[in-house]
């Protein structure tokens, strides 16, 4: 494959930032020197959509601190420093990197649970710690995943000086990590806090009405598909899912990493087997689990499988063809989520502190969004849907003919 296309050389440290971004690098930076013989802990929030560049930030970021931590000259020297992220294919895209640069070792990242046990058995808190895809953080205890206590970036804070971390609300898709911005600032608030707030879309080339199109729909409301939708990007709504992949087919071979992803209602269960995607003329394999240090998207086999919230969270495709499940229907102009038809239960387990029936409904529903959120918005050049429901299916082609 192209290594234009590899995850981990969209990240390096290396890769040239905007202005907007180096100056944030900077200004986290002297947060972390101002703040890192303080008596309470400081945490720097970096708030911002999928596509605004927060993972290139922060692996320069961590660059960046590490090299200082080796300096003599530095405020920042000897730091012990740690990069945090419960996806297990993004760590594989930062430990892959690593390797390739100075004083930035494979053991510097981690995930959370793994950090915070060995923190408890050493009995040594760190400087630094940065952590990408806060949202994925657990809210709760999870002891079959050997987390024992009630909120994972409230412990990863009790033992950091300095708390660095990505935050986007429209990317909570599990209640046992469930996050809103309240919840989030329930945590942090106690602390010395900075922020920054990145609006700026760099993975898709689609235009800004497209992207809040799609906000706008995974918050639950239909609107026209914006007049610009096809300007300088490759959007398409099919009536068929076969004539979709063949569509995806065509791309992966032209550009590679292009792939099929779907929103949970087809049948699928952690038993080893295979769980299929099937529509009309239309049969593929769920993702298979990746043992591999490679992400799944770079795989060349893949374009064979259909890809999950689970391995393609975090990651850029080129083309994405994207099936909208059975569970997302239309109810006028409202989108809603028919819970009934969700197969990923295992994601929307009930919790305790969640005694509410209706506004845990609410909360589920939003969940599921939120997923079909993440995967349209996987596409540099572009995006193709298709949906199982019929009425919504109509109204996008309806709407996607005018254009």
């Amino acid at each position: 494959m192209d290594n234009s296309n590899a995850a981990d050389n969209k990240l390096a440290p290396t890769k040239q930032l905007t202005d907007e971004q180096s100056r944030l690098v900077e200004q986290i930076k002297q947060f972390a020197i101002d703040h890192l013989n303080d008596d309470t802990h400081a945490v720097f929030t970096i708030y911002g959509d999928a596509g605004t560049g927060k993972s290139v930030i922060l692996s320069k970021l961590f660059y960046d601190i590490q090299q200082m931590a080796h300096e003599k000259s530095s405020p920042l020297y000897q730091t012990s420093n740690y990069f945090l992220v419960n996806h297990p294919e993004i760590l594989k895209v930062y430990k892959k990197m690593a390797g390739s640069q100075d004083n930035v070792l494979k053991k510097n990242f981690n995930r959370p649970t793994s950090f915070i046990n060995q923190n408890d058995k050493n009995h040594q808190d760190v400087d630094i710690t940065i952590i990408d895809e806060a949202h994925l953080l657990l809210s709760r205890g999870d002891h079959y995943n050997n987390f024992y206590y009630d909120n994972q970036l409230s412990e990863i804070i009790k033992r950091s000086q300095i708390t660095i971390l990505v935050f986007d609300h429209r990317q909570v898709l599990r209640t046992k990590s469930f996050w809103n911005l309240d919840r989030l600032h329930h945590i942090i608030d106690p602390y010395t806090n900075g922020e920054y707030h990145l609006t700026h879309q760099f993975r898709m080339t689609a235009s800004d009405s497209l992207v809040k199109w799609i906000n706008t729909f995974t918050d639950g409301k239909l609107t026209p598909l914006p007049a610009d939708a096809k300007k300088d990007y490759d959007f398409r709504i099919f009536d068929n899912a076969e004539e979709m992949r063949k569509a995806i087919f065509a791309r992966n071979k032209e550009v590679g990493l292009s792939r099929i992803v779907s929103t949970s209602g087809y049948p699928s269960t952690l038993d080893g087997g295979k769980h299929y995607v099937t529509e009309p003329d239309f049969k593929m394999p769920w993702d298979q689990y990746n043992y591999t240090q490679t992400p799944w998207a770079e795989i060349p086999e893949t374009v064979n499988e259909v890809g999950s919230i689970f391995t393609c969270q975090g990651f850029d495709l080129n083309y994405v063809g994207v099936i909208l499940g059975p569970p997302i229907y239309l109810d006028g102009d409202d989108v809603h989520v028919e819970m009934s038809k969700f197969t990923d239960v295992e994601s929307l387990k009930k919790r305790k502190d969640m005694d509410d029936p209706v506004e845990f409904e609410k909360i589920k529903e939003q969940l599921v969004l939120n997923s079909a959120n993440v995967l349209l918005k996987r596409g540099v050049k572009g995006l193709y849907i298709f949906v199982h429901n019929q009425e919504l299916r109509k109204r996008l082609l309806d709407d996607y003919k005018k254009l």
